[in-house]
């Protein structure tokens, strides 16, 4: 089924099981409580530290400059926020957002140990519905997090009623390998590695399989890049990295 019939009607995907709509947000929401206090660490370990190099390209390609106003969505443990904070200095501002308040917990007292936190504000926001005026944000980011939303098409119209005319969406994201070997490897390594790692370091093995499952359910890059468009961003491209593994979806607003 497509995306788009997925959330026509009053079901969803949470992992390969299919849920009402109204679930979806609460089952996330009970995945990123059990995961938020090892999730830098899974992280690394998941990616032998891959995840870090994705994520500064994310920030090179969003163009941020000095007093610009970014908002970061599932921002989780502030791994973006930080980096924005220190580029866009006194005069400019970072919300850090993201609905899971443990995880935002886990943001905010990682930041305030790094003393990171003078220009950066918290938000519990669902992207859906983001509690912003229009046209507030030059930058928007989300980094491995539109997967988890119910209403991907929805959040993507929402961040791009937030965002100022000639602003810039960024979508981090775990997408689908063009090469068949590769496929293979990974899902080897999604469905047989990863819960055992998510069992051993998290003592969770199911919010792993989740997220693997969760990754296979998301759109391919030129699905996405066609949601993107729809939600009405222009000059929509995207850049495979890691062999296809994770793809960088950009759009600007008009």
């Amino acid at each position: 089924m497509s995306e788009k019939s997925k959330e026509s009607d009053n079901t969803t995907h949470f992992g390969y099981k299919t849920v009402n709509t109204e679930e979806k947000a609460e089952k996330v929401a009970e995945v990123f409580h059990s995961v938020a206090s090892s999730y830098d660490l899974m992280n690394d370990l998941m990616s032998a530290g891959i995840h870090r190099l994705w994520k500064r390209m994310t920030i090179e390609m969003s163009g941020v400059r000095r007093g610009h106003k970014v908002l970061d969505i599932a921002g989780g443990t502030g791994d973006l926020a930080a980096k924005f904070s220190r580029i866009v200095g006194s005069e400019g501002q970072v919300v850090l957002a993201d609905i899971n308040d443990s995880m935002l917990k886990v943001g905010r007292d990682r930041l305030m140990d790094r003393g990171v936190v003078n220009n950066i504000q918290f938000a519990q926001a669902n992207a859906q519905y983001l509690p912003f005026p229009d046209n507030t944000f030059d930058v928007i980011t989300i980094a491995f997090g539109l997967r988890n939303v119910t209403d991907k098409a929805m959040a993507l119209r929402s961040m791009n009623r937030v965002l100022k005319p000639g602003g810039k969406l960024l979508v981090l994201e775990f997408s689908k390998p063009p090469s068949q070997l590769l496929s293979k490897i990974y899902d080897g390594y999604s469905f047989n590695i990863l819960p055992k790692l998510g069992q051993l370091f998290a003592k969770d093995s199911d919010s792993y399989q989740y997220l693997a499952e969760s990754i296979r359910m998301h759109p391919d890059q030129e699905t996405l890049k066609s949601m993107v468009e729809d939600a009405g961003f222009s000059n929509c491209d995207y850049h495979n990295m890691t062999g296809g593994i994770v793809a960088l979806h950009r759009g600007v607003k008009p």
